[in-house]
């Protein structure tokens, strides 16, 4: 009984992320995200920290989902990253749907706020007309039944970036022109001498 309990234990992959193999980190729980809405907040994120930027009365709930989103951002490397929203298999996926899910989550608690509550609710009508129009609903991904939390940073799969062309050849391009900027400021020996 014992030898077919640690069978089946190392059989489980350990999951990160996974609210099925672990409890959900402490903090403030945001839903999930289909890749379909992804897209769609993506392209309203702006408006939503635009409105969240111009909200004076604030509580701690909203602090903590806007600091985290906007941290979230910055481990994801703001979006830069090629395919890290269409394409599942970019190292930068899972991190996008944390950020954008914190981005929704944020404008739903907007939604509660006296003080943004109608242009939060105004905002959430633009963005629902847009996800039916482009059906977002039905897109998913392997990341779609993933819950976030204010409590965990999602990292990008920094090992997966040399299996991934596009991020790898992000990559190579920004070794490249930091040594081409390295060598443009510090030159060689010889030229410095000259």
């Amino acid at each position: 009984m014992a030898i077919a309990l640690s069978i089946m234990t190392a059989a489980v992959p350990a999951e990160a992320h996974s609210g099925s193999f672990a409890p959900p980190p402490p903090g403030i729980q945001i839903p999930s995200l289909t890749h379909g809405q992804m897209a769609v907040i993506a392209r309203h994120r702006g408006e939503i920290l635009e409105l969240a930027q111009h909200q004076t009365a604030t509580d701690p709930t909203f602090r903590r989902l806007y600091n985290h989103g906007n941290l979230q951002y910055t481990y994801c490397l703001w979006g830069l990253m090629p395919g890290s929203l269409a394409d599942e298999e970019s190292p930068f996926n899972e991190c996008s749907h944390a950020y954008l899910a914190t981005a929704k989550a944020l404008l739903t608690h907007m939604a509660t706020m006296p003080s943004a509550e109608r242009n939060a609710k105004a905002l959430i009508s633009d963005i629902d007309a847009d996800m039916v129009r482009s059906g977002a609903s039905w897109i998913l991904c392997q990341y779609s039944g993933e819950s976030f939390s204010t409590g965990a940073v999602v990292e990008p799969r920094w090992r997966d970036m040399v299996f991934h062309l596009p991020s790898l050849c992000v990559l190579l391009a920004t070794m490249a022109a930091l040594v081409v900027a390295a060598w443009s400021i510090f030159g060689t020996p010889r030229a410095r001498a000259a």
